[in-house]
């Protein structure tokens, strides 16, 4: 181990058995939230051994409300801002999130620090009765709540019949299970995280429903002060899923994704080549645009640049206004 290296090593073993004795980490309240924190305790407590955790559980407005539109509720903010408040509150140190509910724009005060290794990103279809898409009779209702599911899958399928679900994945499971939907689409990754992918019938590629921003990975948000935990979090980053996540990003900045519109995002990395493909529709499916783009990893940042240029030579600009009006 070279000179740099022990330094690291050693402040590390500083931070682990001085400064942070209790670590408070703030995340929803739902089972699957509640996973997320656990790993993400685990996964600091490989590092460092003696480390103190505390999950602190939060109810946000997205889990109070579950009748509501998401996007009268601010969009995803609806599922992050109790637990924004108390990173800047001092009330947490670090807050876990499933980075598809983390808007593209954080408080002024706050960063993503990690991410963790990312988990399967595609949409799962669930069902009692039907073992793929293809299968479904004409009328068949699926059960979602996300605009960018409905027109992709509906697209490829425009006999079938959507009906929004809101509620956690338990929730909606037995809404399923009641009779109220022949089927219901959740991300993958939710489902595999509790033990449940038995119930997968059919994993819907990211050609076919291009994923939500960030879906299957789960992030790490402190404030941009604390530098410490900064360092303390630093060892379970993935850089390959915290780039692609970082790139989505950046994309959806540009889009103003929330839940407003049906967009899908999704980066990837194999070996060398970094790919990035977009799916992004009006209100009404009137205006389509799908995009992708691969090229060198190294240069990420620009492909990703030059990738929102050719977007807004594409028409996105158009779609993003008539959202507005």
């Amino acid at each position: 181990m070279d000179a740099l290296n022990v330094n690291i090593y050693l402040y590390l073993v500083f931070l682990s058995e001085n400064f942070m004795k209790n670590l408070k980490i703030a995340t929803r309240n739902s089972t699957l939230a509640l996973w997320q924190a656990n790993h993400v305790k685990s996964l600091l407590l490989a590092e460092y051994k003696d480390l103190k955790c505390e999950i602190i559980p939060f109810i946000t407005r997205g889990d109070r409300d579950k009748i509501s539109s998401l996007k009268f509720m601010g969009g995803k903010g609806a599922f992050v801002k109790e637990l924004e408040m108390a990173l800047i509150e001092r009330r947490a140190d670090i807050a876990v999130h499933s980075m598809k509910d983390v808007p593209a724009v954080l408080p002024d005060e706050l960063e993503i620090a990690s991410i963790t290794a990312r988990q399967n990103p595609c949409d799962a279809l669930i069902s009692n009765k039907h073992g793929h898409l293809s299968e479904m009779p004409d009328g068949a209702k699926i059960g979602s709540s996300s605009m960018r599911r409905l027109r992709q899958i509906g697209l490829l399928y425009p006999k079938l019949t959507f009906s929004d679900i809101r509620g956690n994945i338990e929730t909606r499971l037995k809404k399923l299970d009641s009779g109220k939907y022949d089927a219901i689409v959740l991300a993958v990754a939710g489902v595999e995280r509790l033990g449940l992918g038995a119930r997968i019938r059919q994993i819907i590629s990211e050609d076919e429903c291009v994923p939500a921003s960030g879906q299957g990975a789960i992030g790490i948000e402190i404030r941009k002060d604390f530098d410490e935990i900064k360092q303390l979090v630093a060892p379970i980053n993935d850089k390959d899923t915290f780039n692609c996540v970082s790139a989505e990003r950046r994309v959806a900045l540009e889009l103003d994704a929330s839940c407003d519109l049906p967009i899908g995002i999704f980066a990837s990395v194999s070996g060398d080549n970094f790919s990035l493909q977009v799916f992004i529709s009006d209100g009404d499916g009137e205006k389509i645009i799908r995009e992708s783009v691969s090229g060198s990893y190294k240069n990420i940042s620009e492909i990703t640049k030059q990738f929102i240029v050719t977007l807004r030579k594409r028409g996105i600009k158009e779609i993003l206004l008539q959202k507005s009006d």
